[in-house]
């Protein structure tokens, strides 16, 4: 059986995703299991809900995301909420 071959999208959205993981990894316990868990949600909410040929939407999404990782990299950042964006 062979690997499917991921789209250069796909492999944005992967590495932000793990790059969110390896962040909350740096914070407390409790944070940490708060934070894995808002970014489980949020990535499987949009996989499910944003159309995978509006990459234009996707993008912005990506780029909301990197802003959101620099912020919980930052050592001041303890946490992360969820926010509904339309």
């Amino acid at each position: 059986m062979g690997a499917t071959k991921l789209s250069g999208m796909q492999k944005q959205v992967l590495s932000l995703y793990r790059g969110f993981l390896r962040a909350a990894r740096s914070k407390p316990t409790e944070d940490r299991k708060r934070i894995e868990t808002i970014v489980s949600t949020e990535f499987r909410k949009n996989s499910k809900e944003v159309d995978r040929k509006n990459f234009q939407y996707i993008e912005y999404l990506l780029r909301l995301g990197h802003k959101q990782l620099d912020q919980l990299k930052s050592p001041d950042m303890v946490s992360i909420s969820s926010v509904k964006i339309n």
